[in-house]
């Protein structure tokens, strides 16, 4: 027993020497501090960014299924959308920052927002694009036969009906964003994984920075999710 005790006090001196090591010496919480705002300011610019091109190219692309119309326009979004989901994220995002804005001084961070939020415009176009068409056609006659117009009935009758069919796959969207900006790193953008691995170099020990960084994201993800069934709920109980 008294084996056990020792061991346990062990564990818990050595816990307590690379939690202050990794996170109190130095200020060297302040790089998970700083790189969480970076990684939460980034993802929610992003969001932002992909909603609005993703609706954009929806609106287009259904428009064409039902009405033929807009050839051109949506054969630029089918071209938006095939070199976007066919490439990975990370090469885009280097594409991005050493091609397109090689030669202009801008900021990381804007560079980032630009990358991201380009990349999930094209996975919520086709989110959207479903929930629309996944609307009845019933309502869009009946949008039309009150004297709206196509795009008066697309905004006020359709795609507040297909947003509410479609959030559980735009909030999921959202967390696959938020995690896909781990990767701002290669472009030495101090976000949060940037923050653990520059705790690592410094102090050899790669377990207690890394495994803060996880469950920091583990923790956005889940307080994310919970605000989003609350807001699910809420549009049911509206119903």
């Amino acid at each position: 027993m008294d084996n056990f005790w020792n061991w346990l006090q062990g564990c818990r001196t050595d816990f307590c020497d690379s939690f202050y090591l990794n996170f109190i010496k130095d200020d060297r919480w302040r790089y998970l501090w700083d790189g969480f705002w970076t990684t939460i300011g980034i993802s929610f610019a992003a969001v932002l960014l992909g909603v609005l091109l993703g609706f954009t190219v929806a609106v287009i692309r259904s428009t064409h299924d039902k009405t033929g119309k807009l050839r051109l326009l949506n054969w630029l979004c089918k071209l938006y959308l095939t070199v976007i989901r066919g490439t990975p994220v990370v090469v885009q995002l280097l594409i991005i920052y050493f091609v397109i804005f090689g030669s202009v001084n801008i900021s990381k961070i804007l560079v980032a927002i630009v990358a991201f939020g380009v990349n999930s415009g094209a996975y919520v176009a086709e989110i959207i694009r479903g929930g629309i068409m996944s609307i009845d056609k019933g309502q869009f006659e009946a949008g039309r036969s009150l004297g709206l117009s196509y795009i008066q009935t697309m905004i006020y009758i359709i795609l507040p009906q297909a947003f509410k069919n479609v959030l559980p796959a735009l909030g999921n969207e959202f967390i696959v964003l938020l995690k896909e900006t781990s990767v701002s790193g290669y472009i030495a953008l101090q976000d949060l994984t940037k923050g653990g691995d520059i705790i690592r170099s410094q102090t050899y020990t790669a377990f207690m920075p890394l495994i803060a960084v996880a469950l920091i994201y583990l923790a956005v993800v889940m307080l994310f999710s919970w605000l989003l069934g609350k807001l699910e709920r809420r549009l049911k109980n509206n119903e």
